[in-house]
């Protein structure tokens, strides 16, 4: 037989059901990887001149209602392989929403007129850590900007990502005009990129509700007062408010 009881008027068995989730070696080692510490460089891709490639096609092409990989495939001519992490690049330099739309500064990268500034912003906005260390991180020549970068990140002057981070940066830099009057952008299209720090796994269990099952192996008993025992048991300690 079963008995099944909400949550909100069992919280001794609730409370149970937490120390076994918590107490799950699943679910713990959940919990220290999400506390871990996780670095998270500037935007890169590691082939960096597929970037320039991408950039210029969509100079070209018309703005599409929401940057996809069949736009990318199809339109833009980039199927496959590498260039399919450019959305993923180009939301986080600010020409993307997080839901593949174009931003203003993405429109404004394809006017002639304002492109230069644009991609001057986005690159203030994606390198934000590069640019807080050395406002004039765009006028570095290569050796000192791959110092910049270890500085910033941490990583090895033999690292690839090292390697496609400096050519990524270059390879923009091609396309912006930082002496150029700047763009405006609306605010909520450039969303601050998070900095590398601790993560938490708190979970707001306020709004959850459980339910759960019991099962009653019974004695075998012709008994009345045998099962009156038992339910009486189960009735004053589990199904209380």
């Amino acid at each position: 037989m079963a008995i099944k009881q909400d949550q909100a008027t069992a919280p001794v068995v609730a409370e149970e059901v937490t120390a076994e989730v918590s107490s799950a070696d699943g679910s713990q080692q959940r919990q220290r990887s999400a506390s871990a510490t996780t670095p998270e460089y500037p935007p890169f891709m590691n082939a960096s001149t597929t970037v320039g490639r991408i950039l210029e096609k969509i100079k070209q092409a018309e703005t599409p209602e929401r940057f996809t990989q069949d736009f990318l495939s199809t339109v833009l001519g980039f199927p496959g392989g590498s260039p399919r992490s450019f959305i993923g690049f180009a939301k986080r330099i600010g020409l993307l929403n997080s839901d593949g739309t174009p931003t203003d500064l993405y429109r404004k990268f394809r006017n002639p007129n304002e492109s230069g500034a644009a991609m001057a912003a986005a690159m203030r906005h994606g390198y934000k850590t590069l640019f807080a260390r050395n406002q004039y991180a765009d006028r570095l020549e290569r050796k000192k900007l791959e110092g910049l970068v270890m500085e910033a990140t941490g990583l090895k002057a033999s690292a690839p990502a090292l390697r496609a981070i400096v050519g990524t940066f270059e390879t923009l830099k091609g396309f912006a005009d930082f002496g150029a009057q700047p763009v405006s952008a609306k605010p909520e299209e450039l969303t601050p990129i998070a900095e590398p720090g601790p993560r938490t796994s708190a979970v707001d269990l306020s709004a959850l509700r459980f339910s759960y099952t019991i099962n009653l192996n019974l004695p075998a008993s012709t008994d009345v007062s045998v099962f009156n025992a038992i339910f009486k048991s189960l009735r004053e300690n589990l199904l209380t408010d």
